[in-house]
C-alpha cells in the first residue's frame, strides 16, 4: 500500500532520532559535569545513596577538624607543662645555690626573691587557656591529681568520644607554694626564710621540689597519651573519608572512558537516524510518478 497521508517509516525514523538526541544530550551532560547523575531521573536510588554518603563525608571532615583542634589544645597544654619543668628545675637550682656556705645572707635573699617570682610564674601558668577554654583545672588543696575532662567527638556519627584532660596544675603548686604565700610546701611547713637560710632545710626543700617534678612528669605522660590517641583518631577519620569518597565516586561520578565511547556511538546513531529520516521522507515522492 502506498499512502501520502501517513508516512509510518518517517515517523518511526523521527522517533528513533528523538530518542538518540535525548541520549546524546545526557551523555554530553555527564561528560561536561563529570557526574553520572545530573537529575533525579538519571538514577533515583543512586542519588539517594550518594546524598547520604556526601553528608557523611562532610561530617567526617568537620569531625576531623574538631579532633585536630583538640590536638592543638593538648599541644598548647604540653608547651605550658614544658615551661613549668624549666621553672621547677630553676627553683631547685636556686635552693641548691643558696646552700653554699660562701654565700652571705644578702646573697641568699636574692635567690629567695627570684624563687618567689618563679612561684608567681607558676600561678600565671595555671590560668593559661586555648581559645577561651582553660588548659588546667583549679584542683583541690592536696596532691591528688583530679583532672577535668573534655569529651572530644571522634566519629562522624557522634557515637565515639575521646577525653582531653584539663590537667590539675595545682598539684604542682601545692609542692612549691604560690606567690601569695611564703610556704614552700604546705604539708612540710617549711617557710622560704628557713629554706634559704638553713642548709638542712634546703636539702629537704630540694626533695620536695623533686616530688613536684615527678608530679609534673605524670601530667606530661597523661598529656602525651591523649595526644597519641587523638592522632590515631585523626588518622582513622582520614581513612574513613577516603573510603566514603571512593564509594560515592562509584555511584555519582561518570566513567569518562566508557561515556566517551557511548558518545561516539550516539553520534553515529544520530547521523544515521538523520540520513534515514531523509530517506523515509523521500520515499513517498514516488507517488508523483504514478500521478504524472
Amino acid at each position: 500500500m502506498i499512502s501520502i497521508n501517513t508516512n509510518a517509516a518517517s515517523m518511526s525514523a523521527a522517533l528513533n532520532l528523538a530518542k538518540t538526541n535525548a541520549s546524546l544530550q545526557k551523555s554530553l551532560n555527564r561528560l561536561s559535569s563529570g557526574s553520572r547523575i545530573n537529575s533525579s531521573s538519571d538514577d533515583s536510588g543512586g542519588l539517594a545513596v550518594s546524598m547520604k554518603l556526601t553528608a557523611a563525608i562532610r561530617r567526617t571532615e568537620a569531625t576531623q577538624a574538631n579532633v585536630n583542634n583538640s590536638l592543638s589544645f593538648l599541644e598548647t597544654q604540653d608547651g605550658v607543662l614544658k615551661s613549668a619543668d624549666k621553672v621547677l628545675s630553676r627553683m631547685a637550682e636556686l635552693v641548691q645555690l643558696s646552700s653554699d656556705v660562701t654565700k652571705s645572707t644578702a646573697d641568699r635573699s636574692l635567690y629567695q626573691t627570684e624563687f618567689q617570682s618563679l612561684q608567681a610564674q607558676l600561678q600565671s601558668m595555671q590560668r593559661e587557656s586555648f581559645n577561651g577554654v582553660s588548659l588546667f583545672t583549679a584542683g583541690d588543696a592536696n596532691t591528688t591529681i583530679a583532672h577535668g575532662t573534655l569529651a572530644v567527638v571522634a566519629s562522624q556519627d557522634g557515637t565515639q568520644t575521646i577525653g582531653a584532660s584539663q590537667l590539675d596544675f595545682a598539684v604542682i603548686r601545692e609542692y612549691v607554694g604560690t606567690a601569695s604565700g611564703d610556704m614552700l610546701d604546705n604539708a612540710a611547713g617549711m617557710s622560704l626564710n628557713n629554706v634559704f637560710q638553713n642548709i638542712t632545710t634546703a636539702a629537704a626543700a630540694i626533695t620536695t621540689i623533686n616530688s613536684a617534678i615527678q608530679s609534673l612528669a605524670a601530667l606530661r605522660a597523661t598529656n602525651g597519651s591523649e595526644q597519641v590517641r587523638l592522632t590515631f583518631a585523626s588518622d582513622m577519620l582520614s581513612i574513613n573519608k577516603v573510603n566514603l569518597e571512593s564509594a560515592n565516586s562509584r555511584i555519582a561520578d561518570v566513567d569518562i572512558a566508557a561515556e566517551s565511547a557511548n558518545l561516539a556511538r550516539l553520534n553515529i546513531l544520530q547521523q544515521a537516524g538523520t540520513a534515514m529520516l531523509s530517506q523515509a521522507n523521500m520515499s513517498t515522492q514516488s507517488v508523483l510518478r504514478l500521478l504524472a
